[in-house]
């Protein structure tokens, strides 16, 4: 090797050792910064763990879904309604209170007529002075079963209240009072309605009034109304079959916790609701709003109606 070949090489050995140096001094210079990394890779996690965790937000499943809140004539409820049956489309905002304690109906959901029901209690109606202020139906108990020993009752004036509505030109239906404890009790009534009626056309329904009497003495004050869907199918299916129309009157009780509506849907309901609109949640065809009106011609107290025409159930 010459001269100029080993300067050469000595040159260059000398160029590289201080490359190598400074690559050294950066791997110094990054090491820190590594073992800070790793540190806190290991410490992160940890920190994290040891933090109070948020808890999961969980929604709580309504207690309520697919329930109405309603007023049963005692108490606000929760109830679950019969999906089936139509919705009383009424508000307060569609009735007024006249000065005579009328109610006037001033919705736009079609008519109303006005109407009174009657009774023994009732005897010595002056049906041309009722019809003179807007009476135009009227239901006439028919008949009624004693409360103590279920014996079959004629009402005593249901002849002269439906000669005397006729020849006001008063429409007409019945009722009949029924003590019922069992379904063979109930079609007995609806034959007993029947024969008294002999044929005679009607321009309402007939209906089936069941209420529990409270004396001592009673068929029905204890009774739990169990059987009273089953009750009340029986007397309207007799009627049905003899050509007449059938019907239901209840209250809101009745209503919601007596009666299983939904396998009733085929018959009227007359629902007794004293108030200044009917709040009963499903719709019915006649509401009676007043067990206590004073009309010229009517010797008692009287029960007003208003019947909604067409029906809202229809």
């Amino acid at each position: 090797m010459c001269s100029n070949e080993k300067a050469g090489e000595a040159m260059e050995a000398t160029a590289v050792r201080p490359r190598r140096r400074r690559r050294r001094r950066r791997r110094r210079r990054l090491l820190p910064l590594v073992i800070l990394l790793a540190a806190l890779a290991v410490a992160i996690p940890v920190v994290l763990s040891l933090l109070p965790r948020q808890p999961r937000t969980v929604e709580e499943p309504d207690p309520h879904a697919g329930q109405v809140y309603v007023n049963d004539g005692a108490n606000m409820v929760w109830l679950t309604p019969h999906e089936s049956l139509p919705v009383n489309p009424f508000t307060a905002e569609d009735f007024t209170r006249e000065e005579d304690g009328a109610l006037r109906y001033t919705g736009m959901t079609g008519t109303v007529r006005m109407g009174v029901d009657v009774s023994d209690y009732q005897a010595g109606v002056d049906w041309q002075r009722l019809a003179a202020q807007g009476v135009d139906f009227a239901i006439l108990r028919i008949g009624y079963t004693g409360y103590t020993k279920g014996a079959l009752r004629t009402d005593g004036s249901f002849t002269s209240h439906l000669r005397g509505a006729r020849a006001a030109g008063i429409d007409v239906g019945v009722y009949y009072f029924s003590q019922a404890v069992t379904v063979q009790e109930a079609a007995a009534e609806a034959a007993h309605v029947l024969r008294l009626l002999d044929g005679q056309q009607l321009d309402l329904p007939v209906y089936f009034d069941w209420e529990p009497v409270f004396a001592d003495d009673s068929r029905t004050k204890d009774n739990d109304n169990g059987y009273l869907t089953e009750c009340a199918a029986a007397f309207c299916g007799v009627v049905e079959s003899a050509g007449y129309p059938a019907g239901i009157y209840l209250n809101r009780q009745q209503g919601y916790y007596r009666y299983d509506l939904s396998r009733l849907a085929d018959y009227a309901l007359w629902v007794a609701d004293y108030n200044d609109y009917p709040d009963f949640y499903y719709a019915f065809d006649m509401w009676q709003y007043s067990d206590s009106a004073a009309l010229d011609g009517m010797p008692t107290q009287a029960d007003l109606n208003l019947l909604f025409v067409p029906s809202p159930r229809a």
